[in-house]
């Protein structure tokens, strides 16, 4: 099933959210490195969101930023067509 990502910043908290869909409290949480959580779904183990934590200090560093994790990237299809 293919699905748009979702981004939101988080200004206060510092959390930047990318979503497959929305979280629910069932997703199994697990820290991946360079302080990035990943929401997964608890009977696939698929990714459905990613928290980037303290993420307006990556982009102040000016380092390179990777998520380590693949993706398939496609423009999506146009609604009704």
């Amino acid at each position: 099933m293919e699905t748009t990502l979702r981004f939101q910043y988080d200004r206060e908290a510092d959390i930047l959210h990318i979503d497959k869909r929305p979280p629910y409290a069932e997703q199994e949480s697990q820290e991946l490195e360079d302080e990035i959580v990943a929401r997964l779904n608890p009977e696939t183990g698929e990714v459905e969101n990613l928290e980037v934590l303290f993420f307006s200090t990556r982009l102040l560093r000016r380092d390179l930023f990777e998520l380590p994790v693949s993706a398939d990237l496609r423009l999506a299809g146009k609604k009704g067509a």
